[in-house]
């Protein structure tokens, strides 16, 4: 697929010959999908026209290429600009306008075509989907050296004495750590189920009566991927059968 290119001189012969130029370029190829004379001329076709780069004179009558750029720079999906222009001066405010590139007249067709590959990596770049974040790790001291447990693992976080469990389906672990602020930290994959305890949203599986010494009869919860069950308090248990529901 060619580049759509806009080509913006307030001389004549200066786009023809840019336009000339243009069309010996093989590597991208590209079609010059319009050309203007002045800033307000380049605006009418970039509200009709979808250009993929812009390329653009300095010293024009009325609003100059700088300015020009600035206002390209708030569209939605701005063009990529490449400025072409006889004054080599004004170089540093143009890549201070975030231009791709900055060429001189008169403009060699290899270095034209150089400019052109820029905006066509700068566009695939931009088409890319983004890239998958990392997954969170949490790093855990153990007997001398640092274990990177994946946060998708973690089963659940309970507080005893001074440490923190941290349970997966394979291991336990120990953490120096606050149940209140790993709470605060990870409120959107684990849910409070306790004054001692956290348990991972997904890893919940079901909510059943339960016995405890201390408390009596009350509510347990059984999770995936282990056979313990955890016990729930009774301040927490609406807001864990919400979870269930949900």
């Amino acid at each position: 697929m060619s580049l759509q290119v806009l080509v913006v001189d307030d001389e004549s012969l200066a786009r023809s010959r840019l336009k000339t130029l243009l069309g010996g370029c093989a590597s991208p190829p590209v079609t010059v999908a319009g050309e203007a004379g002045n800033a307000a001329q380049a605006m009418e076709l970039l509200r009709r026209i979808s250009f993929d780069a812009v390329l653009l004179d300095i010293h024009m009558p009325g609003a100059d290429g700088l300015a020009l750029a600035q206002v390209l720079r708030a569209l939605p999906k701005p063009p990529a600009i490449v400025f072409v222009t006889a004054h080599s001066e004004h170089a540093v405010a143009a890549f201070e306008l975030e231009a791709v590139d900055y060429l001189t007249k008169p403009v060699r067709l290899e270095r034209l075509q150089l400019a052109l590959q820029k905006v066509e990596r700068l566009g695939a770049a931009r088409a890319a989907p983004p890239a998958e974040a990392a997954p969170e790790v949490l790093l855990i001291q153990d007997r001398g050296r640092t274990e990177r447990v994946p946060l998708l693992e973690v089963l659940y976080f309970k507080a005893e004495l001074k440490y923190i469990t941290v349970r997966t389906a394979a291991r336990s672990y120990i953490l120096d750590a606050s149940l209140s602020e790993l709470e605060e930290r990870h409120a959107s994959q684990f849910l409070r189920v306790h004054r001692n305890a956290l348990v991972a949203r997904r890893a919940v599986r079901a909510l059943e009566k339960h016995y405890d010494p201390e408390e009596g009869d009350g509510w347990a919860l059984r999770l995936n991927g282990i056979d313990e069950v955890l016990a729930v308090s009774r301040r927490q248990l609406s807001a864990v059968r919400e979870a269930l529901a949900a």
